[in-house]
């Protein structure tokens, strides 16, 4: 039976490279999208499927890890790749704009991180679950300029530590991922002038899960990983 990887937000640069990683190395993959879309490059796959789902919907979220348990019989790798980005200081940051971050880049990796983390402990083989986290999370000097954003991704570093001494005698790792700026059409047109060259591609962070996720790195735990380039 192939090994079974959800991974979320299909539809964005890294999802979909994420994915179409996995699909080519033969892993079964359930790919979601927040409304119903066509994904020619994926839908190919005969082993991939769409699944519609919002991740900032708790109930919604264990609905999905119990179909794809029930129907998979377990899951071997969760990719958790959505998330938002919101610019503003301090002065500029109120609640509502902290709400919007912590739902698109805490809870929609929270809901089925928890649900996955919960399946995986069944089976003595484990799993791997990534999540996307963000330098200016690290960075004060650069949070700062985007408070919510930084915040809200920093959370995922503690989830990460919590699920880690959760899943350490039973082969369930978390990896958070660190990407600079990743090199996609939009951050392309929103910053114009900068050097494209120096970012990091989508396929390059993609590679990077699938090894991660794989025998021949087994041994690596509670691992951060920062994929910085040149940015």
């Amino acid at each position: 039976m192939k090994q079974l990887a959800i991974v979320t937000g299909v539809s964005g640069n890294l999802g979909q490279a994420v994915a179409q990683n996995l699909l080519q190395k033969d892993i079964q993959v359930i790919g979601t999208i927040r409304t119903e879309e066509s994904l020619p490059e994926l839908e190919k796959h005969s082993h991939f499927e769409k699944y519609t789902l919002d991740v900032t919907q708790e109930e919604a979220c264990k609905q999905l890890v119990t179909y794809a348990a029930n129907t998979y019989g377990k899951i071997h790798i969760a990719a958790l790749t959505v998330g938002g980005f919101a610019m503003g200081n301090l002065q500029e940051t109120d609640g509502a704009s902290l709400k919007k971050m912590f739902a698109m880049n805490f809870e929609s990796a929270y809901y089925l991180a928890r649900e996955v983390f919960v399946q995986m402990a069944k089976h003595a083989e484990g799993g791997h679950i990534f999540l996307v986290g963000a330098r200016p999370a690290l960075l004060p000097e650069a949070g700062k300029h985007m408070v919510a954003y930084a915040l809200s991704k920093s959370l995922l570093f503690s989830l990460a530590e919590i699920l880690n001494a959760e899943g350490n005698k039973k082969n369930v790792v978390t990896t958070v991922i660190v990407p600079s700026t990743i090199d996609t059409p939009q951050n392309r047109v929103a910053m114009p002038d900068a050097k494209f060259a120096n970012w990091v591609q989508p396929s390059d962070i993609a590679e990077i899960i699938s090894f991660t996720a794989s025998d021949a790195a087994k041994v690596i735990r509670e691992p951060v990983i920062k994929v910085y380039g040149n940015a």
